[in-house]
């Protein structure tokens, strides 16, 4: 009975081939599939150029000297080229997953403070934003900020030339891969990509900043603007830097410039980081949860990613302000400030539809 079954059918497809190859100017209907699963053959649409195709030698694996790079380079063809789900090495364990799109452990985002810079300049209500930034410190250690004095043209040509960085091929991004994270110029993936016993959804490069005189030939030569479009940013968010420090002084009702002289000498650490589109960000996370060793970071993110955790320990949204920079207090602050102000803990979702990029301006005391 299964010969005759079979035969039939063979011999149902063995006619549809005779009359195709015999003149039939059509496929018969019963091979004809929807228009939207139909290949677009001898046409660009929906094409790329094949040359852009990762190919991966798995001989690297057995070579520990290059092992991270193969292991860098399937982490990339994952995320680009489009996975049904995350790898299981990006699998976080249950409890530390993000409950996206749960109200368990959120509150309610417009909460979180935005204060407007451009009130520091004004004598009749300096003390108002003052008094705004000593409550944001004591309760959440962070705020936004708004008229804080960068051109949109800055920011917006520094997110240009990390955008034309990532887009570069996997091969020349990889000249500067180091598991060395005290390399003035680093990219990798995760947090370390060599020592991460579980991975997180992120690209990025780091580099030093400051002085910028001393540090920016180092950095990437490709895309063209790109040392001088963030750099132009890092010099920015430097002076930025000074102003807040200045003003969380007078907060704490110290000598307004009491922090700034305790950390003249510091560094600064740009990190630009790319958290790619996630078939899975419930699973996953673009970076964990953390403080910041530093005194403050000032971040700037292209979409809504960044959660801080308040005092009850809920995950907090951080909304998305065309415009405006995130500060967050590090650890430094808090010892600085005798504990009075804290550090904030805090973490990046990711997003299955759209990619974020962020540039973190990493300030920190002089090393001793």
């Amino acid at each position: 009975m299964e010969e005759t079954k079979k035969s039939v059918l063979d011999d149902s497809f063995t006619s549809a081939m005779t009359q195709t190859n015999s003149g039939v100017p059509q496929v018969p209907d019963r091979y004809v599939l929807p228009p939207a699963q139909r290949p677009a053959l001898g046409s660009s649409i929906g094409t790329r150029d094949d040359t852009t195709l990762p190919v991966i030698d798995l001989s690297l694996l057995h070579q520990p000297l290059l092992r991270s790079r193969a292991i860098h380079e399937i982490n990339m063809a994952c995320k680009e080229f489009g996975v049904p789900q995350v790898p299981d090495r990006y699998v976080l364990p249950p409890a530390q997953r993000p409950a996206l799109g749960s109200s368990i452990g959120t509150r309610d985002d417009t909460t979180l403070p935005v204060i407007d810079l451009s009130l520091l300049h004004q004598p009749l209500l300096r003390s108002r934003a003052i008094h705004e930034i000593n409550m944001a410190c004591k309760e959440f250690g962070f705020f936004q900020v708004i008229n804080h004095g960068i051109p949109s043209s800055v920011v917006k040509d520094a997110l240009d030339a990390a955008t034309q960085f990532f887009d570069l091929p996997v091969e020349e991004k990889m000249l500067l891969v180091s598991s060395n994270v005290h390399q003035p110029v680093r990219y990798g993936t995760s947090i370390n990509h060599s020592t991460d016993k579980v991975h997180y959804w992120r690209d990025f490069i780091k580099h030093y900043s400051h002085p910028l005189s001393k540090w920016i030939e180092m950095w990437p030569s490709n895309p063209p603007c790109y040392k001088d479009k963030v750099g132009k940013y890092a010099e920015a968010t430097h002076l930025l830097h000074k102003q807040l420090l200045e003003a969380i002084s007078e907060s704490l009702g110290l000598e307004k410039n009491y922090l700034q002289e305790q950390t003249e000498e510091g560094s600064q650490v740009i990190a630009v980081n790319c958290y790619p589109s996630c078939p899975e960000p419930e699973v996953t996370l673009g970076m964990p949860p953390h403080s910041d060793f530093g005194s403050l970071t000032i971040l700037l993110q292209s979409s809504e990613g960044l959660q801080i955790m308040d005092s009850n320990k809920n995950w907090v949204c951080v909304p998305y302000i065309e415009g405006a920079l995130i500060v967050q207090l590090g650890d430094q602050v808090e010892v600085m400030s005798n504990g009075i102000y804290k550090s904030v803990i805090h973490r990046v979702t990711v997003n299955k539809h759209v990619k974020m990029l962020s540039f973190a301006s990493l300030h920190s005391l002089p090393r001793r």
